[in-house]
């Protein structure tokens, strides 16, 4: 019989207060930067953003997202035999953020831990190397986080790019099973897109040599998004040797409403079987696909036995899909 990775527990967590547009725009302003909630809502369907409060690491979100996935589905976490964290904002260079959730989390097991690093693609690409993991006989359950403090690398100069990005966390569990669960995923990279979306700095003999925050050419990855997931997205469906109009429920990353809006067209997704939360997170990178599964499956929207892709894009530049039966 096949054996499946199967999602039996999931959660998310966000810092404590939310910060509308108008009250960013509020703070720009202060700082010579104009913007304003029409600005922003009409470009990138964004209302408001949550950010991690000073001394609120990765981990720290991380971790909250785990317990509400822990108790989901009933487990504990020396339960867990596999952490991944997908994080572009890691605690610290090294040791992993998954070690160090693993030590908060108390486990005391010696379960595998290790990141994933593909910025806003970093938790399709976590769920598909757990998937592997779980199928090869390797692991039997896994915590797959996508976890993110991405203010903190954002230049609050730039107009362009500060309004968009938030701070979250969201986890799944996967289990081995015999039910469906992950019936298919697809990964893809194209390096020569480095530059339209990049932090470019990097760190040698104690100093931050480059530019360290984060760029973008908007136009660029919106055009670069829409056609690279609509292809990621019928070519994991014929894996799985399924059509897309099976879809029930579409979970993209949440960068900004005319993508989703855009691929949902292009899949003949009608709006209500599309899940947004980008009015209320904004982007959270690695954390943005998790904490929207999170929120459907928890408000009913989602319900079991239904079939849902997931899909990220990023920097890299990165792409890819999973396509699960929950």
């Amino acid at each position: 019989m096949n054996q499946y990775a199967k999602i039996v527990g999931h959660g998310s967590a966000l810092p404590k207060s939310a910060i509308s547009n108008h009250e960013l725009a509020e703070k720009l302003a202060k700082q010579g930067v104009e913007t304003s909630d029409e600005w922003i809502q009409s470009r990138t369907g964004i209302r408001q953003r949550y950010i991690a409060e000073e001394g609120v690491k990765t981990s720290d979100l991380a971790v909250q997202a785990a317990h509400k996935a822990l108790q989901s589905a009933a487990l504990s976490a020396n339960d867990i035999d596999l952490i991944i964290v997908a994080t572009t904002t890691p605690d610290m260079i090294f040791p992993s953020t998954a070690c160090i959730v693993q030590a908060k989390l108390g486990m005391t097991n010696h379960a595998m831990a290790f990141d994933v690093q593909a910025v806003c693609s970093g938790f399709v690409y976590a769920m598909t190397v757990a998937d592997s993991l779980i199928r090869g006989g390797n692991a039997k359950r896994a915590l797959v986080i996508g976890a993110e403090t991405f203010t903190h690398i954002l230049d609050w100069q730039d107009r362009g790019t500060c309004v968009l990005f938030g701070d979250g966390a969201g986890a799944v569990i996967l289990e081995a099973s015999q039910k469906p669960g992950i019936l298919a995923t697809q990964l893809n990279a194209d390096g020569e897109f480095e530059k339209i979306l990049h932090v470019p700095a990097r760190v040698s003999h104690g100093a931050v040599l480059g530019d360290p925050f984060m760029r973008m050419d908007g136009q660029a990855v919106f055009k670069k998004a829409v056609s690279l997931l609509e292809r990621s997205a019928l070519d994991v469906c014929e894996k799985a040797g399924i059509s897309h109009e099976e879809i029930d429920w579409f979970v993209p990353h949440q960068a900004n409403l005319r993508i989703i809006n855009a691929l949902g067209r292009k899949l003949g997704l009608s709006d209500d079987r599309v899940v947004v939360t980008v009015d209320k997170h904004a982007n959270t990178s690695a954390a943005s696909v998790p904490l929207a599964f999170d929120e459907a499956c928890r408000d009913g929207r989602i319900k079991d036995g239904q079939l849902v892709l997931l899909q990220g894009v990023g920097g890299g530049f990165t792409w890819g899909s999973v396509l699960v039966r929950v």
